[in-house]
């Protein structure tokens, strides 16, 4: 067996063809693991059927043993994030079935083969970040977007350096027997349908994604995922039109409590400059804020938070003294 160092611990069965290396099964006892993108000198291209899965069965290969220094128990079972190889093009079937503890997946955006099932039984995924590697919309993102039915954080790290950062609303499919007509009917429940099938070409176009608004706000909805979709696009505005921006704020401004409840339970200070900036909020609503803020223990929203009163405050209360 090839003991190697590495980021993460992890017991891999691999074969060695002539200029790449299929991972044929990887185990870690990692809450967050991360793939190695080479070994021996040939960058891992293929991860293949059950790779990742719990309980499945061995296989033969080439035994390898990466270590970091802890350990645990080596079943997948407890992976929560995980990164794939930056150069990795095949993912076959069921690679990450079972990884039920699994939610948040990092990749590249080369893969350009995915087989049957791959993220089947992933029950807790709800995070996806995409790294590109060339100027383009990787098909990556419609594959993952079509495959999680669930509320979606997806970051894409674009090839000039910015970020992209999109919310993709939850829905479910549901079939209902009916009886007297001996058939079974077919039904769709949540605005999050269109957003996570509006790729084109397997393509994303943020007029499209910004155009679902107004029809998410009309169907049945999470007010509460609506608040963080509206954020996300204003905190990171990639081809964001004007209309667009102003149909996020006005739903936010009609949410103020909400959204700076939220933005203080984050502790991001930066989203919490920029809420306060766009919604303007009233004297009263920044006191709450701020008793709320002190109750959290939250010194940096406060500060902001105490900030923004001072240009409230009335003129009358200004004082001088004199010594």
């Amino acid at each position: 067996m090839e003991i190697l160092q590495g980021q993460s611990n992890w017991k891999l069965t691999v074969r060695r063809e002539k200029d790449h290396i299929v991972l044929l099964r990887a185990q870690t006892c990692d809450i967050r693991a991360v793939l190695p993108d080479q070994l021996f000198g040939l960058p891992v291209t293929v991860l293949g059927d059950h790779a990742l899965a719990p309980n499945a069965s061995a296989v033969s290969g080439e035994q390898v043993l990466i270590t970091c220094g802890r350990e645990g128990e080596w079943d997948n079972r407890n992976l929560q994030d995980l990164t794939l190889p930056a150069f990795l093009t095949d993912v076959e079937n069921y690679a990450l079935y079972g990884c039920r503890s699994l939610h948040t997946l990092r990749l590249h955006d080369r893969i350009d083969r995915w087989g049957g099932y791959c993220l089947m039984n992933c029950r807790a995924l709800r995070a996806f970040h995409l790294t590109r590697t060339q100027p383009r919309h990787s098909e990556a993102l419609a594959y993952l977007c079509g495959e999680v039915h669930e509320e979606l954080d997806v970051t894409v790290y674009e090839t000039d350096g910015s970020l992209l950062r999109l919310i993709f609303p939850d829905f479910s499919e549901e079939y209902e027997e009916n009886c007297p007509n001996h058939h079974f009917d077919y039904n769709i429940r949540g605005g999050g349908y269109p957003y996570h099938n509006q790729f084109r070409d397997k393509q994303l176009s943020m007029k499209t994604y910004d155009g679902l608004w107004d029809k998410y706000l009309r169907e049945e909805h999470d007010p509460d995922t609506a608040l963080r979709l509206a954020y996300t696009r204003l905190r990171w505005p990639a081809q964001l039109s004007e209309q667009s921006e102003g149909q996020y704020w006005a739903y936010l401004r009609r949410n103020k409590a909400d959204a700076l409840l939220w933005q203080l339970s984050l502790r991001d200070a930066q989203g919490l400059r920029l809420l306060l900036d766009g919604l303007q909020p009233e004297e009263d609503l920044l006191h709450k804020a701020c008793d709320l803020a002190r109750n959290m223990q939250n010194t940096e929203g406060l500060a902001l938070l105490l900030e923004k009163q001072k240009p409230a405050a009335k003129s009358g209360f200004d004082k001088d003294f004199d010594l």
